[in-house]
């Protein structure tokens, strides 16, 4: 039998991990309401209506996983989900509706950056960006934040099946132009549809890499 290439371990990496059970553990308004340090976490950003808890959803496979709203900016705490006992996903509140620098001031300089900041198992932010439209002064004001805080970070685009062939192409290079100007960012990409189930798979095999690794079988 041929040995798997990289690609496909990652990708076989990535469908073990989210086989587990996941479940919603714990919501945060506060500091003092975080839970104790555990699984490596995962948290996804984005401004409100990216599609957040859609991703969240994709990638767990349980469809009503993290709630979804058409009202922008209902998100309002930090939303916990384990997968399994390897890792933890962080749905944080949107940012950038309605006054886009007010709403990153109030939110991502108070909780969230202090959370963002001093979070000792945070391995990786996801920031979401909508593949039909550009990036907002508000997307760039959150980068900034993470360059300052040094998390890494990395840009992930969302409804990737609602654009056009040439109009993703766009997309794509300007968010690599993003990605070069900012140190915190990871240089990969990754394009998804929570509707399509386009690159989630990907995703999955990213995110596996970063978990806690597998248990040990012990087969007899």
């Amino acid at each position: 039998m041929p040995e798997k290439s990289e690609d496909e371990t990652a990708i076989a990496a990535g469908v073990t991990l989210f086989a587990a059970e996941s479940r919603f553990v714990h919501a945060a308004q506060s500091l003092a309401q975080l839970p104790p340090p555990g699984p490596p976490e995962i948290a996804f950003a984005g401004r409100s209506n990216v599609g957040k808890s859609s991703l969240v959803n994709a990638l767990t496979g349980r469809r009503l996983l993290a709630r979804v709203s058409n009202r922008p900016g209902r998100t309002q705490q930090l939303n916990f989900f384990a997968v399994g006992t390897r890792l933890m996903l962080v749905d944080m509140p949107g940012y950038g509706y309605a006054e886009a620098a007010k709403t990153v001031k109030a939110d991502w300089q108070g909780l969230m950056f202090a959370y963002l900041r001093g979070r000792p198992g945070l391995r990786r932010v996801l920031l979401l960006l909508d593949a039909r439209i550009e990036a907002k002064p508000a997307d760039g004001a959150v980068m900034a934040l993470l360059d300052q805080a040094a998390v890494s970070f990395q840009l992930v685009l969302t409804k990737c099946d609602a654009v056009t062939p040439p109009q993703f192409a766009a997309k794509q290079a300007e968010v690599a132009r993003l990605a070069r100007a900012h140190t915190a960012a990871h240089p990969d990409i990754i394009a998804t549809s929570a509707e399509t189930g386009a690159g989630i798979a990907e995703l999955r095999a990213t995110l596996a890499a970063l978990a806690l690794p597998p248990a040990p079988s012990f087969a007899h």
